[in-house]
């Protein structure tokens, strides 16, 4: 590695880091202008407070980290420009693409790093800033959920008024079963004021149970003080996975997700696109370097105020493309992969379409 390398690297990552500090502490300042009076009026202690905005700032890193690795990259090229280090490095033969090489391999460590927290890290983050919302903010996730609704099958509907993941109880439960046929159709219906799991059989007990079977216009009606069923495709956990949003879970919980609803015959477009944009948003931070800095590299003027705007354009831009392809993938206009990565392949062609242009 030459020295150059290492002069560019550093000043890359120095700038990298105070851009993800300072766009961090500004969001966890107009947080805490907002919530930090409900705080103080539960008389939350400072350490509880603390803890919150230490789990508040991954989910602020992970949005935030392209929009920094883009500023580092056009803040650090544009300085050096300016202090004609940029034609000095010209001039001794290094060309545009061996200049960029060090901003390139920085911003992949950084992408491919970028996954695993926004996969993991972030979601458990979110999870631990939900309970402390729910504890002392009367907000967020809790144990109890309201009014859950979801097919379990092609042919099955499943609707629970509230459940209980602490005694993995659910109450008021309807399953509606109809013919594969003509799914306008219903079959029958079971009704119980309360299921329970049984883990041993892998089964559900329902109690106080009425049984309806439909056949044309007639009905029957069976009264049963207790029931066991085995043929339900949800446990308890999995009642608890269906109250959280998609974008609260990590990588291996969408992806168990998109299983269950493609095995229930549920449409897994949202969650999917979820999934994948997992992947394509983290390395969002190398597609737009590669797109931003070449054209960086040949300015001469603006200073750091041409920085900046090139910086919040290029944001822009890239923002626009990526709601453009979300309306149309869960439209179904776009496949769920395409719509994930829609933005990064036109910023891509554009980068190496204008890349032999600059170099000119």
């Amino acid at each position: 590695m030459k020295i150059i390398d290492k002069y560019l690297i550093k000043q890359f990552i120095q700038t990298i880091l105070f851009g993800l500090l300072s766009f961090t502490l500004i969001f966890v300042v107009l947080n805490m202008l907002e919530n930090l009076g409900s705080f103080l009026d539960q008389n939350v202690p400072w350490q509880i407070i603390a803890d919150y905005y230490i789990v508040f700032s991954p989910d602020i890193i992970r949005l935030m980290t392209p929009v920094a690795v883009l500023f580092a990259a056009l803040f650090v090229v544009g300085k050096s420009a300016n202090l004609s280090e940029l034609t000095a490095i010209k001039s001794s033969g290094v060309s545009l693409l061996r200049f960029m090489t060090p901003f390139l391999i920085v911003t992949f460590f950084i992408s491919i790093f970028s996954i695993y927290f926004a996969g993991y890290v972030v979601p458990l983050a979110n999870k631990t800033k939900q309970q402390i919302e729910m504890k002392y903010l009367n907000s967020g996730f809790n144990d109890i959920g309201d009014n859950i609704f979801f097919q379990d099958s092609p042919t099955r509907i499943v609707s629970i008024s509230f459940f209980d993941n602490s005694r993995s109880q659910a109450n008021r439960v309807s399953i509606e079963e109809f013919d594969k046929n003509n799914l306008t159709i219903m079959t029958s219906r079971i009704d119980a004021i309360s299921m329970n799991y049984d883990s041993t059989s892998h089964s559900w007990i329902l109690h106080n149970v009425i049984q309806r079977s439909f056949a044309g216009r007639g009905q029957s009606a069976n009264y049963l003080p207790a029931m066991k069923i085995n043929y339900l495709n949800f446990t308890p956990h999995d009642l608890v996975t269906k109250q959280q949003r998609p974008e609260d879970m990590n990588l291996t919980q969408l992806k168990d997700l998109i299983n269950s609803e493609i095995k229930s015959g549920s449409d897994p477009t949202s969650t999917q696109i979820e999934y994948y944009t997992r992947f394509s948003f983290p390395l969002a931070s190398l597609i737009v370097v590669l797109f931003g800095l070449p054209i960086s590299a040949n300015k001469r003027r603006g200073g750091l105020a041409l920085q900046v705007g090139v910086n919040i354009l290029v944001t822009f831009i890239y923002l626009v493309f990526m709601q453009i392809s979300e309306a149309f993938g869960k439209n179904g206009a776009l496949s769920p992969l395409l719509t994930a990565w829609t933005a990064n392949l036109i910023f891509l062609a554009a980068a190496i379409f204008n890349l032999p242009r600059v170099q000119q």
